[in-house]
Protein backbone atom coordinates (compact mmCIF):
# COMPACT_ATOMS: atom_id res chain seq x y z
CA UNK A 1 0.00 0.00 0.00
CA UNK A 2 2.82 2.28 0.31
CA UNK A 3 4.54 1.50 -2.76
CA UNK A 4 1.38 2.74 -4.58
CA UNK A 5 2.18 6.11 -2.33
CA UNK A 6 5.75 6.26 -3.49
CA UNK A 7 5.10 5.63 -7.16
CA UNK A 8 3.02 8.59 -7.61
CA UNK A 9 6.15 10.89 -7.21
CA UNK A 10 8.15 9.57 -10.15
CA UNK A 11 4.34 9.33 -12.26
CA UNK A 12 3.58 12.96 -11.48
CA UNK A 13 7.06 14.59 -12.61
CA UNK A 14 7.56 12.35 -15.01
CA UNK A 15 3.67 12.89 -16.61
CA UNK A 16 4.43 16.76 -15.44
CA UNK A 17 7.67 16.65 -17.91
CA UNK A 18 6.18 14.92 -20.88
CA UNK A 19 3.38 17.86 -20.45
CA UNK A 20 5.85 20.69 -20.46
CA UNK A 21 7.87 19.26 -23.40
CA UNK A 22 4.83 19.06 -25.71
CA UNK A 23 3.61 22.57 -24.94
CA UNK A 24 6.96 23.31 -25.81
CA UNK A 25 7.34 21.84 -28.70
CA UNK A 26 3.48 21.70 -30.24
CA UNK A 27 1.62 24.38 -31.68
CA UNK A 28 -1.58 23.62 -30.01
CA UNK A 29 -5.47 25.62 -30.05
CA UNK A 30 -6.68 27.06 -27.27
CA UNK A 31 -9.19 24.20 -26.72
CA UNK A 32 -6.28 22.10 -27.14
CA UNK A 33 -4.44 23.95 -24.06
CA UNK A 34 -7.39 23.61 -21.98
CA UNK A 35 -8.05 20.30 -21.60
CA UNK A 36 -4.26 19.74 -20.99
CA UNK A 37 -4.36 22.20 -18.41
CA UNK A 38 -7.31 20.72 -16.73
CA UNK A 39 -5.93 17.52 -17.50
CA UNK A 40 -2.76 17.94 -15.56
CA UNK A 41 -4.46 20.29 -13.03
CA UNK A 42 -6.61 17.31 -11.87
CA UNK A 43 -3.44 14.75 -12.14
CA UNK A 44 -1.83 17.13 -10.03
CA UNK A 45 -4.73 17.26 -7.34
CA UNK A 46 -5.46 13.51 -7.47
CA UNK A 47 -1.73 12.37 -7.46
CA UNK A 48 0.14 14.96 -6.24
CA UNK A 49 -1.73 17.28 -3.18
CA UNK A 50 -3.88 13.92 -2.32
CA UNK A 51 -1.12 11.57 -2.00
CA UNK A 52 1.06 14.69 -0.16
CA UNK A 53 -1.53 15.22 2.66
CA UNK A 54 -1.36 11.00 2.72
CA UNK A 55 2.46 11.41 3.12
CA UNK A 56 2.32 14.44 5.58
CA UNK A 57 0.79 13.03 8.33
CA UNK A 58 3.08 10.00 8.26
CA UNK A 59 6.25 10.10 10.63
CA UNK A 60 9.39 8.75 8.34
CA UNK A 61 11.03 11.37 7.46
CA UNK A 62 11.83 10.35 3.71
CA UNK A 63 7.65 9.98 3.60
CA UNK A 64 7.07 13.66 4.91
CA UNK A 65 10.26 14.84 2.59
CA UNK A 66 7.95 13.33 -0.38
CA UNK A 67 4.82 14.64 0.65
CA UNK A 68 6.55 18.40 0.40
CA UNK A 69 8.06 17.52 -3.13
CA UNK A 70 4.75 16.89 -4.20
CA UNK A 71 3.08 19.93 -3.33
CA UNK A 72 5.34 22.01 -4.88
CA UNK A 73 4.14 21.85 -8.34
CA UNK A 74 1.13 22.41 -7.09
CA UNK A 75 2.41 25.62 -5.48
CA UNK A 76 1.03 24.99 -2.20
CA UNK A 77 3.59 23.61 0.03
CA UNK A 78 2.73 26.16 3.08
CA UNK A 79 -0.61 23.80 3.56
CA UNK A 80 1.76 21.09 4.91
CA UNK A 81 1.99 22.99 8.15
CA UNK A 82 -1.47 24.89 8.09
CA UNK A 83 -3.01 21.39 7.33
CA UNK A 84 -1.11 19.34 10.45
CA UNK A 85 -1.28 21.96 12.91
CA UNK A 86 -4.45 24.38 11.88
CA UNK A 87 -6.69 22.41 10.29
CA UNK A 88 -6.85 19.20 12.67
CA UNK A 89 -6.84 21.29 15.51
CA UNK A 90 -9.44 23.79 14.64
CA UNK A 91 -11.70 21.67 12.31
CA UNK A 92 -15.66 22.72 12.67
CA UNK A 93 -14.50 26.60 14.22
CA UNK A 94 -14.17 29.72 13.10
CA UNK A 95 -10.76 29.22 13.75
CA UNK A 96 -10.63 27.34 10.48
CA UNK A 97 -10.18 28.33 7.10
CA UNK A 98 -10.69 24.89 5.69
CA UNK A 99 -14.69 24.89 7.16
CA UNK A 100 -17.45 25.87 4.98
CA UNK A 101 -20.14 27.71 6.43
CA UNK A 102 -23.69 26.77 5.92
CA UNK A 103 -25.02 28.03 2.67
CA UNK A 104 -21.72 29.48 1.40
CA UNK A 105 -21.16 28.76 -2.17
CA UNK A 106 -17.67 27.31 -3.50
CA UNK A 107 -16.81 29.72 -5.03
CA UNK A 108 -16.86 32.17 -2.03
CA UNK A 109 -15.11 29.41 -0.04
CA UNK A 110 -11.91 29.42 -2.55
CA UNK A 111 -10.98 33.11 -1.78
CA UNK A 112 -11.72 32.62 2.01
CA UNK A 113 -10.19 29.06 2.44
CA UNK A 114 -7.14 30.30 0.46
CA UNK A 115 -6.01 33.54 2.09
CA UNK A 116 -7.25 32.25 5.66
CA UNK A 117 -5.05 29.26 5.30
CA UNK A 118 -2.26 31.11 3.61
CA UNK A 119 -1.83 33.46 6.58
CA UNK A 120 -2.55 30.72 8.88
CA UNK A 121 0.21 28.96 7.89
CA UNK A 122 2.26 31.71 9.15
CA UNK A 123 0.62 32.19 11.98
CA UNK A 124 1.59 27.95 13.11
CA UNK A 125 4.98 29.07 11.66
CA UNK A 126 5.54 31.57 14.15
CA UNK A 127 3.88 29.84 16.74
CA UNK A 128 6.84 26.75 15.75
CA UNK A 129 9.79 29.40 16.07
CA UNK A 130 8.91 30.86 19.26
CA UNK A 131 8.43 27.39 20.80
CA UNK A 132 11.67 26.61 19.08
CA UNK A 133 13.71 29.90 20.10
CA UNK A 134 13.93 30.59 16.38
CA UNK A 135 14.46 33.28 14.05
CA UNK A 136 12.77 34.59 11.35
CA UNK A 137 15.82 33.83 8.89
CA UNK A 138 15.91 30.39 10.78
CA UNK A 139 16.14 27.34 8.51
CA UNK A 140 13.26 25.72 10.26
CA UNK A 141 10.88 28.63 9.16
CA UNK A 142 9.88 26.09 6.71
CA UNK A 143 6.87 28.27 5.07
CA UNK A 144 9.41 31.40 4.74
CA UNK A 145 11.63 28.79 2.72
CA UNK A 146 8.65 26.90 0.97
CA UNK A 147 8.19 30.30 -1.10
CA UNK A 148 11.85 29.94 -2.07
CA UNK A 149 11.63 26.49 -3.13
CA UNK A 150 8.41 26.92 -5.39
CA UNK A 151 9.93 29.97 -7.02
CA UNK A 152 13.22 28.14 -7.87
CA UNK A 153 10.37 25.11 -9.41
CA UNK A 154 9.14 27.90 -11.60
CA UNK A 155 12.18 29.50 -12.34
CA UNK A 156 13.63 26.01 -13.29
CA UNK A 157 10.48 25.58 -15.40
CA UNK A 158 11.25 28.84 -17.38
CA UNK A 159 14.73 28.11 -17.72
CA UNK A 160 14.45 24.57 -19.37
CA UNK A 161 11.39 25.12 -21.54
CA UNK A 162 9.93 28.67 -22.28
CA UNK A 163 7.30 31.78 -20.75
CA UNK A 164 4.51 29.84 -22.45
CA UNK A 165 5.27 26.58 -20.50
CA UNK A 166 5.94 28.42 -17.34
CA UNK A 167 2.37 30.08 -17.49
CA UNK A 168 1.25 26.35 -17.72
CA UNK A 169 2.93 25.51 -15.06
CA UNK A 170 1.68 27.90 -12.94
CA UNK A 171 -2.32 27.48 -14.34
CA UNK A 172 -1.98 23.72 -13.19
CA UNK A 173 -0.71 24.65 -10.03
CA UNK A 174 -3.82 27.05 -9.36
CA UNK A 175 -5.78 24.38 -10.53
CA UNK A 176 -5.09 22.01 -8.30
CA UNK A 177 -4.67 24.03 -5.17
CA UNK A 178 -8.65 25.03 -6.48
CA UNK A 179 -9.43 21.84 -6.75
CA UNK A 180 -7.75 20.50 -3.29
CA UNK A 181 -10.34 23.31 -1.85
CA UNK A 182 -13.33 21.73 -3.31
CA UNK A 183 -12.81 19.05 -1.56
CA UNK A 184 -11.88 20.91 1.67
CA UNK A 185 -15.53 22.42 0.58
CA UNK A 186 -17.11 19.20 1.25
CA UNK A 187 -15.61 17.68 3.51
CA UNK A 188 -16.83 19.87 6.08
CA UNK A 189 -19.27 21.78 4.65
CA UNK A 190 -22.02 23.55 7.17
CA UNK A 191 -20.96 21.09 9.95
CA UNK A 192 -19.41 22.88 13.46
CA UNK A 193 -18.24 22.49 16.62
CA UNK A 194 -20.16 24.49 19.18
CA UNK A 195 -18.06 26.16 22.39
CA UNK A 196 -18.77 24.28 25.85
CA UNK A 197 -19.22 26.57 29.18
CA UNK A 198 -15.46 26.25 29.54
CA UNK A 199 -14.68 28.74 26.83
CA UNK A 200 -12.77 25.63 24.73
CA UNK A 201 -14.71 23.71 21.56
CA UNK A 202 -15.85 20.35 21.80
CA UNK A 203 -13.53 17.75 20.74
CA UNK A 204 -13.91 16.50 17.09
CA UNK A 205 -16.64 13.87 16.14
CA UNK A 206 -17.25 11.41 13.22
CA UNK A 207 -20.28 14.08 13.12
CA UNK A 208 -17.94 17.15 12.18
CA UNK A 209 -16.70 15.09 8.64
CA UNK A 210 -18.81 14.19 5.42
CA UNK A 211 -18.21 11.07 4.38
CA UNK A 212 -19.10 8.53 1.16
CA UNK A 213 -18.61 5.04 0.81
CA UNK A 214 -18.83 4.81 -3.13
CA UNK A 215 -15.77 2.85 -4.13
CA UNK A 216 -14.89 5.01 -7.03
CA UNK A 217 -13.98 8.04 -5.00
CA UNK A 218 -12.31 6.09 -1.97
CA UNK A 219 -9.59 4.02 -5.18
CA UNK A 220 -9.33 7.63 -6.39
CA UNK A 221 -8.82 9.56 -3.21
CA UNK A 222 -7.11 7.03 -1.41
CA UNK A 223 -9.83 6.67 0.95
CA UNK A 224 -9.61 10.18 1.97
CA UNK A 225 -13.77 9.85 1.26
CA UNK A 226 -13.71 7.90 5.25
CA UNK A 227 -12.70 11.06 6.43
CA UNK A 228 -14.24 11.02 9.96
CA UNK A 229 -11.48 8.34 10.73
CA UNK A 230 -8.80 10.03 9.91
CA UNK A 231 -9.82 13.20 11.87
CA UNK A 232 -10.19 10.76 14.29
CA UNK A 233 -6.53 9.78 14.56
CA UNK A 234 -4.70 11.45 11.35
CA UNK A 235 -1.21 9.21 11.66
CA UNK A 236 -3.67 6.52 10.56
CA UNK A 237 -2.88 5.00 7.24
CA UNK A 238 -5.63 5.25 4.68
CA UNK A 239 -6.19 1.34 4.01
CA UNK A 240 -6.79 0.58 7.23
CA UNK A 241 -9.34 3.97 7.87
CA UNK A 242 -12.78 3.08 9.02
CA UNK A 243 -16.59 4.21 8.21
CA UNK A 244 -18.34 5.54 10.73
CA UNK A 245 -22.38 4.90 11.56
CA UNK A 246 -22.97 8.18 12.91
CA UNK A 247 -20.70 10.73 10.44
CA UNK A 248 -23.09 12.76 7.80
CA UNK A 249 -23.16 10.15 4.78
CA UNK A 250 -22.71 12.44 1.50
CA UNK A 251 -25.71 11.05 -0.73
CA UNK A 252 -23.10 10.70 -3.74
CA UNK A 253 -19.63 10.11 -3.63
CA UNK A 254 -17.02 12.36 -3.47
CA UNK A 255 -16.14 13.07 -7.34
CA UNK A 256 -19.73 14.04 -8.43
CA UNK A 257 -19.70 15.75 -5.10
CA UNK A 258 -17.44 18.22 -6.36
CA UNK A 259 -19.46 18.65 -9.42
CA UNK A 260 -22.27 19.41 -7.74
CA UNK A 261 -20.79 21.59 -5.42
CA UNK A 262 -19.86 24.21 -8.66
CA UNK A 263 -23.35 24.39 -8.94
CA UNK A 264 -24.72 26.06 -5.57
CA UNK A 265 -28.42 26.32 -6.62
CA UNK A 266 -28.07 22.31 -6.63
CA UNK A 267 -25.51 21.78 -4.46
CA UNK A 268 -28.20 24.04 -1.45
CA UNK A 269 -31.27 21.79 -2.60
CA UNK A 270 -29.04 17.95 -2.01
CA UNK A 271 -27.30 18.75 0.77
CA UNK A 272 -28.36 21.58 3.15
CA UNK A 273 -31.46 19.04 4.15
CA UNK A 274 -28.96 16.70 5.34
CA UNK A 275 -27.23 19.20 7.73
CA UNK A 276 -28.02 18.82 11.27
CA UNK A 277 -30.49 21.23 12.45
CA UNK A 278 -28.49 22.41 15.22
CA UNK A 279 -25.45 23.37 13.28
CA UNK A 280 -27.62 25.39 10.84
Amino acid sequence: FDLMLYLNLPLVFGLLFLAFSKIQTTDYALYELTGIALSAGILLATNAVNVAHELGHRSPYFERFMSKCLYMPCLYMHFYIEHNFGHHLNVGTPEDGATAKYNQTVYSFWWSSVTKQYFGAWKRQFELLKAQKKGFLSLKNDVFWYHFIQAGYLFLVYYLFSPKVLLFAVVIGVLSFLFLETINYIEHYGLRRFKMSSGRYERVQPHHSWNSNFNIGRIVLYELTRHSDHHFKASKKYQVLDSHEKSPTLPIGYPASILLSLLPPLWFYVINPLVPEKMK
